[in-house]
């Protein structure tokens, strides 16, 4: 007789294997299953495409926008002027792994399952470059992979690697790179040796093969370390405080968002260190200086050869990033500046320069549109759609709203598991696990998400209709469970005597004791979801 926990375990297994999906089913001898080879479709081109991955870059931090006066970024300006800008890009888990997994597949988080950047990625994932190599692409990587912990081995898909260990490092250390499967040291500052091994890759290339270049930035992750020639460029600009760094600029925040304030992701205690928000995205724009230059001598190259106006150029940051606002830092949330990206196309044979697509976009929807850019069909098990229609200025059937989840990881308990639907107008957020409040608001009227209209009497019937709608789509897509994986890493979860105390439940959450007339607040008064503006 099996000992019980071999029964249990047995058991698991079985379910395990009964759940799997068809982008995750594994051979019987255990071997990584081949891809299915997709219909070309008759008539189209294959284009060649390069894929421009940022890490970090938040939706606003780009020039021709002018949000900040620090910010410049002119070979990314000229790439939206004679392409398609997307501003309402957005990733459906703002988290490295999770993100790049869903570029790489198509799929939300909670279908391949890389939910955290700790956890091993299933063998059984099918990343879109296979797809591209059956249909005879050249394709290379070159960049930070960052997916199931700190392995740096080349992955499938790819004729040509190269890559780190990790986060890797702006400057050489000892790790050094991965050149397909040989240990190199790195020369000098990340950004523009990946920029050069690019290059090298795209001189050596077939002509007669359409190619595929991915290339995956380490910039501008923090810690921010900006290249010698770029130090000192923002010296004498000022920084615009965003309005809900102010918590008196804030209604109705749930108290886990109060509460991060003061915490290793809020402005209270980053990095459980006094950093100066301001002067650290400074820095940050001037690290992002180097990542233009590298778009533009992409860019120069293509020219050279002739390839500018016929290769597909994608652009995208992987995440956003938090510089104040709510009073945060770093990414994980639903709140634009974490969950929205920039997203600029360029290629004048198929779209015409200067257009702007106003749809919600999302990184699930690149595998997709990258193989139809290589004139394949999509195959049906991806949850993200192509987008190549719209930007080729079609009318097509498009999403009312766009899924995003993320997962409580222990590594940084301050972070809720949430769930939020983002539309047009509206945002619905909604978390599991805390006793708080969940969140909406008017995008078009608050676009800065200060005013939480959870509770508005008039938002009522948007609120259910959301509520509705979110777990609809996350049963259509089998998103009714939460993802678990194995501990792994310390823990960044710490706070500050000195500074902000935990906040207080807020009004609407305290009941009438019996006899008494009215509850009375209890704790700290931080405004906790109770209409006051204070947090």
């Amino acid at each position: 007789m099996l000992p019980f926990f071999k029964k249990v375990n047995l058991l698991v297994l079985s379910m395990a294997a009964c759940l799997l999906l068809p982008h995750q089913i594994r051979s019987q001898t255990g071997q990584v299953p081949t891809p299915v080879t997709l219909t070309k479709v008759q008539g189209v081109k294959p284009r060649n495409i390069v894929f421009i991955l940022t890490d970090d870059h938040r939706y606003d931090a780009l020039g021709f926008l002018h949000k900040q006066t620090f910010i410049h970024t002119p070979n990314l300006d000229k790439l939206a002027r004679g392409g398609v800008y997307l501003p309402n890009a957005f990733v459906t888990t703002a988290l490295c792994s999770p993100s790049r997994a869903s570029i790489l597949t198509g799929l939300y988080a909670h279908k391949h399952r890389v939910v955290d950047n700790n956890n091993p990625v299933s063998e059984g994932l099918v990343f879109f470059p296979q797809y591209l190599q059956q249909a005879g692409y050249q394709t290379a990587f070159v960049g930070k992979w960052h997916m199931g912990g700190e392995g740096d081995e080349p992955q499938r898909g790819f004729d040509h690697w190269v890559s780190f260990k990790g986060q890797g490092s702006y400057l050489p250390e000892k790790n050094g790179l991965n050149v397909n499967g040989k240990r190199v040291p790195q020369q000098g500052y990340i950004t523009d040796e990946l920029t050069d091994y690019a290059l090298e890759w795209l001189k050596s290339r077939k002509d007669n093969k359409p190619f595929l270049l991915y290339l995956s930035h380490k910039g501008v992750h923090a810690d921010f370390v900006p290249a010698d020639r770029h130090r000192g460029r923002t010296r004498d600009d000022k920084f615009v405080v965003p309005a809900t760094m102010n918590p008196d600029n804030v209604q109705e925040a749930p108290m886990w968002v109060q509460n991060q304030r003061n915490s290793w992701h809020g402005v209270e205690y980053p990095y459980h260190s006094d950093l100066d928000i301001g002067q650290y995205y400074k820095r940050y724009a001037e690290t992002l200086l180097g990542v233009d230059e590298s778009v533009g001598r992409v860019m120069e190259y293509l020219n050279g050869k002739g390839l500018l106006e016929s290769t597909l150029i994608v652009y995208m940051g992987d995440n956003g990033f938090h510089f104040g606002e709510q009073g945060l830092i770093d990414k994980r949330t639903a709140y634009e500046a974490s969950m929205r990206v920039p997203m600029i196309a360029h290629c004048p044979e198929l779209i015409k320069p200067g257009t702007t697509v106003k749809e919600v976009v999302a990184n699930l929807d690149v595998a997709p549109t990258l193989l139809e850019a290589a004139g394949l069909e999509t195959p049906a098990h991806l949850d993200g759609k192509s987008f190549l229609p719209l930007m080729q200025g079609k009318k097509v059937p498009w999403r009312e709203a766009l899924l995003y989840e993320y997962y409580w990881e222990r590594n940084f308990p301050q972070t809720p598991t949430i769930h939020a639907l983002r539309g047009d107008r509206y945002k619905y957020i909604h978390y599991q696990g805390i006793w708080d409040t969940d969140e909406l608001y008017d995008l078009q009227a608050d676009p800065g998400e200060s005013k939480n209209l959870i509770r508005s009497p008039r938002h009522q019937q948007v609120v259910k209709d959301m509520n509705r709608q979110l777990f609809e789509v996350l049963g259509q897509t089998e998103g009714m469970y939460i993802p678990l994986n194995p501990d792994r890493g310390g823990q960044q979860n710490k706070r500050h005597p000195g500074r902000s105390k935990a906040a207080r439940f807020g009004d609407y959450m305290l009941g009438t004791p019996a006899g008494a007339s009215e509850a009375k607040p209890v704790g700290r008064d931080a405004g906790a979801a109770s209409g006051s503006k204070k947090q």
